[in-house]
């Protein structure tokens, strides 16, 4: 792909907010090439020197000349499912500028029957600012009002046409369609950067190098955004079409704090390396924010003490060696489900005279290096005959018979089994993950009972709180001096309390 590459003047810089102009020719062939390089450059030469004549006062009619453009595009959008075209609702548009709507209002703010009228209202104004900033004009708040005015005058009309198309008229085409024609030649629009979802995607994935599960779930997320909006091209992305999924998703019940950390913020890290690779202008999920509130009821928390005795002591009577050890590796460890579930009998032996086991890299996929590391093996484990069960293991995995999920991941199937039978002992406070909450626990212990935090972080495979904490090592005879301190949880008396 050829593209136009031209140095901001710097007079323009803090105008423009970037220090070089970069526009996607569209096209591989270099003739072609060369015939739009110049059509391209007269454009930006034209929009530097409008932005350079200051801020520009709209008459009504200059507002429609230049709002006329939408039209087409309006058109065009809509024209294979006319009737499907619901966001500007031709009825209300009598409406549309009263006073009792006032400008700024929120959807918190106003009664529900006008949020119909705040979107349009919402749309001439996006659409205001899009034409602005296409022509590189710069007006101030009367003009821009004048412009947004003018805008839902035309997708007023343009409405209209769909309506009437979908009732059967050919009425978007021939004199009507022609009656919107612009007045006066407009300056032809600045090209549209154009490129794939799954373009943009491989971009991310070649610079972050993210865990496998992550490229799934992500690619997943870009699909449905394709399928919301009906196409697969970022540089045709608005921050319309993100405020209109993120709505969509809220209304149909979905969780606020899964539609910001689950849906937007893939959607905004994927296209923020396309823009900072030059391959989008802007990123629209930047603008999109979310407010989440923190509801007590959906906070997590750890087992207490007769809890972690219930899954301990059943975990006893199973013959299933995921079910007898994984909760078990968890509670004295504070490993996460997926790491106890790798574990191989390689990585637990002797270090220094003390038995330690070893989440490596080796064993399966890791959350991030710090998951990478070594701790001692309680003394409940070691009690309750762990290591004469690690003996009785052939070289390789200690759960062999819990087969890896689609990732690679013996975690991905044992967090659905042990879930399941978590549940079935009676521990449904959805507060509580049946596999996770063991990590918390671990935590609360090691507060509980005056361990060094920093160690407690090494052995959980958090980072490090300061640069200092980073440095050296952490012997395992310390760990072991620390992990000791965790009592054997007594599971009679804890249950019978």
């Amino acid at each position: 792909m050829y593209w136009l590459r031209r140095r901001v003047p710097a007079d323009l810089i803090a105008v423009l907010g970037k220090r070089e102009e970069l526009v996607s020719l569209r096209t591989k062939d270099a003739v072609e090439a060369r015939e739009r390089h110049s059509k391209v450059l007269a454009e930006v030469d034209a929009r530097w020197a409008m932005l350079r004549a200051g801020p520009k006062a709209l008459s009504e009619r200059e507002a429609l000349e230049i709002a006329q453009e939408l039209h087409a595009y309006w058109i065009e959008r809509h024209r294979d499912e006319p009737s499907q075209q619901t966001e500007w609702r031709s009825e209300l548009y009598v409406q549309l500028w009263l006073p009792s709507m006032p400008a700024g209002s929120s959807l918190d703010s106003v009664d529900l029957n006008v949020v119909p009228l705040f979107r349009m209202r919402e749309l001439a104004f996006e659409g205001a600012d899009l034409l602005l900033r296409r022509r590189g004009l710069r007006t101030d708040d009367a003009g821009r009002s004048k412009l947004a005015k003018a805008v839902g005058v035309v997708l007023q009309q343009a409405s209209l046409a769909l309506a009437a198309s979908a009732q059967g008229s050919d009425i978007l085409s021939g004199a009507f369609a022609g009656a919107f024609a612009p007045t006066r030649p407009v300056a032809p629009s600045r090209p549209q950067t154009s490129l794939s979802f799954d373009d943009a995607v491989k971009l991310w994935i070649a610079e972050k190098q993210p865990r496998e599960r992550t490229v799934y779930e992500w690619r997943r997320v870009l699909k449905e955004l394709a399928a919301f909006v009906g196409h697969s091209d970022a540089g045709r992305l608005t921050v319309e079409d993100l405020i209109r999924w993120k709505n969509a998703m809220l209304e149909a019940q979905r969780a606020p704090k899964t539609v910001r950390d689950a849906k937007i913020a893939p959607v905004r890290a994927v296209l923020q390396v396309a823009v900072e690779n030059r391959k989008l202008e802007a990123n629209p999920a930047e603008k999109i924010t979310m407010t989440v509130k923190k509801v007590a009821a959906e906070a997590r928390r750890d087992f207490t003490d007769a809890e972690a005795a219930i899954v301990l002591q059943a975990a006893m009577a199973e013959k299933s060696v995921v079910l007898r050890w994984v909760p078990w590796i968890c509670a004295y460890s504070g490993a996460r489900l997926s790491e106890a579930c790798q574990l191989r009998r390689e990585d637990v032996h002797q270090h220094e005279g003390i038995w330690v086991m070893r989440f490596a890299a080796e064993a399966g996929p890791l959350k991030n290096a710090n998951s990478e590391r070594a701790l001692p093996v309680h003394p409940a484990l070691i009690e309750n005959g762990f290591l004469r069960f690690v003996e009785g293991v052939k070289a390789g995995p200690l759960f062999a018979d819990l087969p890896p999920d689609k990732f690679g991941k013996r975690g991905g199937n044992g967090t659905k089994v042990i879930g399941r039978w978590v549940r079935k002992l009676g521990l449904t406070d959805t507060r509580l993950a049946p596999n996770h909450s063991w990590r918390h626990r671990f935590k609360t212990l090691g507060r509980r009972h005056d361990l060094r935090l920093d160690i407690v972080d090494a052995m959980t495979g958090h980072a490090a709180k300061s640069v200092g904490n980073a440095y050296g090592v952490y012997p395992m005879a310390a760990m072991l001096r620390e992990l000791e301190k965790i009592p054997t949880l007594t599971l009679d008396a804890v249950r019978a309390a």
